[in-house]
């Protein structure tokens, strides 16, 4: 009898508050994923390449798993304080037909047990599968079809999840039986009442509004300007003024419910009430919405963030050189011939490349200069000319070596007279916008001054990795015949790296990973210091897995925590009103009209913070432009901007399918009280 009655009570607590379970289905999923972060086929292959980068990475997850419980702590709470008040008169029943207190908190116990059971064994399945498919995507994604995929099972991960989650749902509830002892039968038996009006003064909270939105604009202000990234007092501050200046926005934003409820004064019917109710749920629980708002922010950011930075990341130029070596071409060829990697490599070639010497007269870049700035205004044009003149002393690439590049690709071979030469930057430092307008601004016959000696520079820049190791890259350089290269670098004791290519039958017949790795393992034999494809796109990888993986788990965190509280808090306010409904009910409304009033409720309810937290996520994901990217990847901002749009965007109708779920909750929660009403009658 009582498993029965546990068993139907858990079933009943399911359908009633189905989001609030999908929420923890989910949690369950992102913990497991976060855990097992060690078991993917990435981070296995990364192991080899930057494992003390991974470390750090590795060293960064407990912290995120431990905040993650903090985080879903409160969720769980809510959630159980909401489901109590909504069985106060059925746990009230309980005790009054003679059960224990002893025996109703066991009950308890037992059913949330047995829901944390059926929530473990549908999640982990999901999680698992989830976390492969994950697995491979970025193995594709990011590795080019390389990687091996094994299934892979983590068991601490599958272990720590399960202790996480048990612990947070039954700290909840603890606590939430505490307050539940502590309550007389009577109490339990008694309706819900509405809670008490708040007073405000119209002066006060106009004040509240205006200098909220004047604290959010300033701490924006000092994010988006680089003031607040100086240190970490500046952006603790900035921090506070911006959620100091949300929740006064939101303690103030009062005013504009009483502008519109007079105008409203002659409007009856339901229209009225839901207006009076909207305006009672915002006015009483203006930190809530604040809170909501604040967390939405720091999801939809989280997200708009990740994804572009894992996007511009894996956005690889083409794959040419598998080796470079930082030797000399001799030592080089005699490895490769005494190892037997002859038949695995074509011939090794040197990548001429040298500083211009800054003993010799600077090179003047006026003209360049003079041409770019009759460009149109924009900001590829302005970090040109801002940057022009620090490449008095380029670098300088020799016209053969670049042109091994090319024809490595089945490029056309760059043909360029003694007196010209071709600009040169690396596919870090370049995007589609600052190549077309360079390229259109030389178009005006430009040319540079040399050692007195003046060359033209072609009208067609270009772009290609000329060694494998991204570390080592050239911001500005000219490509010159060999003649000039010559001439103008020091020929006494020249050093220059060598690239090597795999040979395409071998890399067909093992795959590249397979391929590399025989031929590391017989390199690694020997002296020769170099750097293969693969270790590159390693430090590519990771920093793909450090910027992607924890800010879009955080996102995933935080958007559930928002969503549930506010569609929690929604419904335990419909709970405490549901006299009113009954009121209504009796007076004539049908279950479809008062259906109608309470959807768009929600809809204001859940518009009010989503609309504030998607303007302000705009400027959010804008300052951490600002502040959190690499010297490089700063000239990307205004594409990474463009991506994080369409990113809000969705997330924002990720929020109205979560609206939809929470008005299907508000019908069947009107539909009780309908019944209840009907019994009463």
């Amino acid at each position: 009898m009582f498993y029965s009655l546990v068993k139907r009570n858990s079933k009943r607590n399911r359908k009633e508050n189905g989001l609030f379970f999908v929420s923890l289905i989910i949690s369950i999923v992102a913990f497991y994923i976060i855990l097992s972060l060690k078991e993917q086929d990435v981070i296995i292959f990364l192991k080899t390449m930057e494992s003390d980068a991974l470390h750090k990475l590795f060293m960064l997850i407990p912290a995120l798993y431990i905040m993650s419980l903090f985080i879903l702590f409160f969720l769980v709470y809510f959630a159980g304080k909401y489901q109590l008040d909504r069985r106060s008169r059925e746990l009230g029943m309980y005790m009054m037909l003679g059960m224990k207190r002893s025996k109703l908190l066991l009950m308890l116990f037992a059913e949330e047990l047995y829901n944390s059971v059926l929530s473990l064994v549908i999640g982990m399945p999901v999680a698992v599968f989830i976390s492969e498919i994950i697995s491979l995507v970025t193995a594709k994604v990011v590795g080019l079809g390389i990687i091996s995929h094994h299934f892979s099972l983590s068991v601490s991960a599958v272990i720590w999840t399960i202790i996480g989650y048990f612990l947070i749902r039954f700290a909840a509830l603890i606590i939430l039986c505490v307050q539940f002892t502590s309550k007389e039968v009577t109490e339990l038996l008694n309706e819900s009442q509405t809670e008490k009006k708040r007073e405000s003064n119209k002066t006060i909270t106009i004040i509240e509004l205006i200098l909220g939105i004047t604290l959010i604009v300033t701490a924006f202000y000092l994010a988006i300007s680089g003031k607040s990234w100086v240190r970490l007092a500046s952006m603790s501050l900035s921090l506070l003024i911006g959620i100091a200046g949300l929740f006064l926005f939101f303690h103030g934003i009062s005013i504009l419910f009483e502008m519109i409820l007079n105008r409203k004064n002659n409007s009856n019917g339901l229209r009225m009430f839901t207006f009076r109710q909207l305006q009672e749920s915002v006015f009483l629980k203006p930190n809530i919405l604040a809170i909501s708002s604040l967390l939405l922010l720091f999801a939809v950011s989280c997200f708009a963030y990740g994804i572009p930075i894992s996007a511009v990341n894996n956005a690889k130029e083409s794959h040419v050189i598998d080796y470079t070596f930082d030797a000399d071409i001799a030592e080089v060829e005699s490895a490769i011939s005494k190892l037997g990697l002859d038949k695995y490599i074509y011939s090794p070639f040197e990548m001429k490349t040298e500083n211009y010497l800054s003993n010799l007269p600077k090179c003047s870049l006026a003209k360049i200069k003079s041409a770019v700035a009759k460009q149109p205004q924009s900001v590829a044009r302005d970090n040109i000319v801002n940057n022009i003149d620090t490449y008095e002393y380029p670098e300088l690439i020799a016209l053969s070596s670049y042109n091994n590049i090319l024809q490595a690709q089945g490029k056309k071979p760059l043909e360029l007279n003694d007196n010209e030469a071709a600009i040169y930057s690396d596919p870090e430092f370049t995007d589609e916008a600052s190549t077309k307008m360079l390229e259109d601004a030389l178009k005006e016959n430009v040319s540079i001054t040399m050692n007195d000696k003046e060359i033209k520079i072609v009208n067609k820049t270009y772009s290609d990795s000329i060694i494998t190791d991204r570390m080592l890259t050239l911001s500005f350089a000219f490509i010159v015949p060999d003649e000039l290269f010559n001439k103008y670098t020091d020929q006494e004791k020249p050093h220059y790296f060598v690239n090597a290519i795999l040979k395409k039958d071998y890399v067909n017949e093992k795959g590249l990973m397979n391929a590399i790795g025989e031929v590391n393992k017989k390199l690694n034999t020997s002296n020769l210091r170099y750097e293969s494809y693969l270790q590159n796109m390693g430090r590519e990888l990771f920093y793909t897995i450090s910027a992607s993986y924890t800010t879009i788990y955080l996102a995933v965190i935080l958007l559930i925590i928002a969503n549930t509280v506010m569609g929690v808090q929604f419904l335990i306010h419909q709970q405490k009103t549901k006299k009113r409904y009954q009121t209504l009910s009796y007076i004539g409304c049908t279950y479809e009209m008062m259906c109608k009033s309470a959807r768009r409720q929600i809809t204001w309810y859940f518009m009010l913070p989503l609309s504030a937290s998607a303007i302000c996520s705009i400027f959010a994901v804008r300052s951490l432009y600002t502040g959190a990217l690499t010297t490089t990847m700063h000239q990307q901002t205004n594409k990474l901007m463009m991506l994080s749009i369409p990113v809000i965007v969705f997330i924002c109708v990720v929020e109205l399918l979560y609206m939809h779920f929470v008005k299907k909750s508000s019908d069947r929660n009107i539909a009780g009280i309908m019944t209840i009403k009907r019994e009463d009658n």
